[in-house]
């Protein structure tokens, strides 16, 4: 008698299966079957569809890129679509507006709807000053150019060169493209008008949204998060990000980016005092905004000044209401700006969470000792 045995590989791509049918005479032929009309290749192929994201290797959660290639490692990949990232702005908020317009940034190269959140700057002037992508054949050339540039003995430079392109994809020539996950800027540089003008993005400035006849509702939230909660949900719901009102185009993921929230701009006291009047105002502005992230095909990411929150629950109850927290500390003012093992850095970024999905505790990173540099054109993330 026959024996039939079926081998199914590992490739999602593949357009079916190979059949293997051993007869009497050990002789073994092959048969490729049709593909599947339903199943989990399928579905793999429909989570990937959308420009600018892939499946997490770990769970299959769908990821987008936080526009820094070597923080996308340090988060496992990327940023899981519905969840919420949370940036502790530095000391003098030098930096991490920098990772707030790589964001954004990586969001207009691949085409993804942005909505940009701000009580002191107009998201217009923002979207101007996001850096400029690097093309795919120049990328390694800058790298080369901006290491070379600084004062370092030459058998440094090989090392950190080698040491940089393995946290570098494998680029082809060519110009950008939106199936690269993930993509290189020119801090020196901005981003084309003509992308800005391609792109469809919403603005919230606090400042136009917030009359003086606004009426007070028996509510916990400031008019700015109660303002900006209703201004994303009313996107998200029109728009189609939630399912309710399906996206009549191709699918496409809603990047949310807030800044500077808990300051003072957007009337919260936390900042100013510790016994503040509105301590439990923010919480419950991201307590309801992760509700919306859950529930809807959007991505977000905060900086908040944390150092200024005197109230350390405060600081602690926002932690374990964000799904991924990264905070930054730079080296201006403080000894290690003098300190020769840290001549070469401009400041510490600090994995102090990344999400552990479908559990009710985030997870820590294993990686600590981290360090960050801004050159001539790049921020650069190095083990310190």
């Amino acid at each position: 008698m026959a024996a039939a045995a079926t081998s199914c590989g590992p490739r999602a791509g593949a357009p079916g299966c190979v059949v293997a049918a051993a007869g009497k005479d050990s002789v073994t032929s092959f048969q490729r079957r049709g593909p599947r009309a339903s199943g989990p290749d399928g579905g793999c192929r429909r989570l990937a569809s959308i420009a600018g994201t892939r499946p997490s290797v770990r769970n299959g959660q769908l990821l987008v890129s936080t526009g820094l290639p070597a923080l996308d490692q340090l988060l496992g990949g990327g940023l899981a679509v519905g969840t919420l990232l949370l940036i502790e702005e530095d000391k003098y908020n030098i930096y991490s507006p920098l990772l707030f317009k790589y964001f954004l940034a990586e969001g207009i190269i691949n085409g993804h709807t942005l909505l940009v959140a701000s009580a002191k700057e107009d998201p217009a002037e923002i979207l101007q000053e996001l850096p400029a992508p690097l093309l795919n054949d120049n990328c390694k050339k800058e790298v080369d150019e901006d290491v070379c540039s600084h004062k370092t003995p030459e058998s440094n430079i090989k090392m950190k060169i080698a040491w940089r392109y393995q946290l570098l994809p494998k680029m082809e020539v060519g110009p950008i493209s939106s199936s690269i996950f993930g993509h290189y800027y020119d801090a020196s540089k901005r981003i084309p008008q003509e992308l800005i003008e391609a792109s469809k993005w919403h603005g919230f400035f606090l400042p136009e949204k917030i009359s003086s006849t606004l009426s007070v509702e028996s509510c916990s939230l400031t008019h700015g998060y109660r303002s900006l909660l209703h201004f994303i949900q009313n996107i998200i719901c029109e728009e189609g990000f939630d399912g309710s009102n399906p996206q009549k185009k191709e699918k496409n993921v809603l990047r949310i980016g807030i800044q500077n929230l808990g300051s003072p701009l957007w009337g919260d006291d936390i900042c100013c005092t510790e016994n503040c009047n509105n301590s439990q105002s923010l919480t419950k502005f991201l307590y309801v905004l992760r509700g919306l992230l859950r529930t809807s095909l959007s991505a977000c990411i905060i900086t908040v000044p944390t150092h200024l929150i005197q109230n350390k629950a405060v600081i602690a109850r926002v932690t374990n209401l964000s799904d991924t927290v990264v905070g930054l500390e730079s080296f201006i003012g403080s000894e290690r700006e003098t300190n020769p093992l840290y001549q070469e850095y401009h400041g510490l970024i600090h994995v102090r969470q990344i999400p552990r999905l479908n559990n009710l505790i985030g997870d820590v990173s294993d990686v600590k000792d981290l360090a960050f540099k801004l050159r001539r054109k790049l921020f650069t993330i190095e083990l310190d």
